[in-house]
């Protein structure tokens, strides 16, 4: 985010060098709106960030809740198994 702040950044100043017609309160305009769409840039690609963290701390809990499931289905297996002198 800080190469597209950067950039737009850039290229405000390149619009303003290329065009000084503009007056104080239209400069300070064309700031506000770039910083503003900086602003909802950063916020979008944070909240995106959020979600594939979510989604993958829930892959990872469903994995272990599964693994520990797995475990003891063969841990009564290997008691019935044990108890009974039979194997599967």
């Amino acid at each position: 985010m800080k190469i597209t702040k950067t950039l737009a950044v850039a290229f405000g100043l390149a619009a303003l060098a290329a065009c000084n017609k503009q007056s104080p309160q239209e400069n300070a305009a064309d700031n506000i709106e770039a910083n503003g769409e900086n602003v909802a840039e950063n916020i979008e690609a944070n909240a995106s960030n959020v979600a594939e963290n979510i989604q993958a701390n829930a892959s990872n809990e469903a994995a272990a809740v599964k693994n520990q499931a797995e475990n003891k289905a063969d841990a009564v297996r290997n008691s019935a198994n044990n108890s009974s002198g039979n194997s599967y």
